[in-house]
């Protein structure tokens, strides 16, 4: 009977969806907010390495001044060395006089390498306190196509895929600044979100991420960090049941997701619990508006 009443709740949402649609509500950020992302590749290594699929160049993050000009498809060894970056050039090292630089592509459809994987975007790299950080300065957009198939397999529903990149998107947004400590937004990680750059996208999960552009979760006005894990056993939890307070739009609910065995802290969407939901015809607002509640959808204005 409970599951009966819970999928009738569902159900009404099949009618009310296409007006939910029409209040979407249009939300104005800061062109940094809205268009540029920064996550941590990493942090606190002595060295590694960059590369690119175009020739692309090294700049003095602080200056602007063009350092030098890495060909493509080379990887080339940086290190942190006292108080400056180094670079390995022909079995040599050389100095770039700085403790910040940034890597730029110089054409359009270039990819920049590290970590053994391809990502869009510039590259940030200081060195702090003799260890370098790493830092991907992607747009949201972009961003966002290297996290929904690292976070989700690729094979599963299209819906569940759109309700995991509005959930992704929305958290992203809520938490920019979260590590500005460390000089980034966020990490590379599920401790944040899991992101494996472009090396991650696939067809079906890259139009899902365009299906939903700059849609978000909002409550009271303003986009919410819309959590989510793989699967809770059966039912989620309230926030407050893991973390220090309750949330009002993340309640404890049948997750949909019995006979898997839980895996992650069980607040918000469970990503299995989505996949199984959209095989029975639900589509990714009716999820969303189960798993967070008296939420509204907003757009807000990013590039892709």
């Amino acid at each position: 009977m409970i599951i009966a009443e819970v999928l009738n709740k569902i159900h009404c949402m099949r009618r009310t969806v296409l007006s939910l649609l029409f209040v979407f509500v249009f939300l104005m950020f800061g062109s940094q907010s809205a268009h540029a992302i920064k996550i941590g590749l990493d942090d606190g290594v002595k060295q590694t390495y960059i590369g690119s699929s175009k020739p692309s160049v090294v700049v003095d993050g602080k200056t602007g001044k063009e350092l030098y000009t890495i060909k493509s498809f080379t990887p080339y060894t940086i290190r942190a060395y006292n108080n400056v970056i180094v670079i390995k050039i022909d079995g040599r090292y050389f100095s770039f006089g700085t403790n910040y630089i940034k890597l730029k592509p110089k054409e359009k459809k270039c990819f920049l390498a590290t970590k053994k994987r391809w990502y869009r975007g510039e590259f940030i790299v200081y060195n702090i306190n003799k260890k370098l950080v790493v830092i991907n300065d992607v747009p949201i957009e972009e961003y966002l196509l290297g996290v929904v198939p690292s976070e989700m397999p690729s094979k599963w529903n299209f819906e569940a895929h759109k309700a995991q990149a509005i959930a992704a998107r929305s958290y992203a947004i809520a938490n920019l600044g979260k590590r500005k400590h460390s000089g980034y937004d966020l990490k590379d990680t599920p401790l944040d979100q899991a992101y494996g750059g472009a090396s991650a996208e696939t067809p079906q999960t890259t139009k899902a991420v365009m299906a939903t552009k700059g849609i978000v979760l909002t409550y009271g006005g303003k986009v919410i960090p819309a959590y989510y894990h793989a699967s809770s056993g059966g039912k989620t939890v309230s926030s407050g049941a893991v973390w220090a307070r309750d949330l009002p739009y993340i309640q404890s609910v049948k997750a949909f997701d019995d006979g898997i065995r839980k895996n992650g802290h069980g607040v918000g969407m469970s990503q299995h619990g989505a996949n199984n939901l959209a095989n029975k015809g639900y589509n990714a607002y009716q999820i969303l508006n189960y798993f967070y509640k008296n939420v509204r959808f907003s757009v807000v204005k990013t590039q892709l």
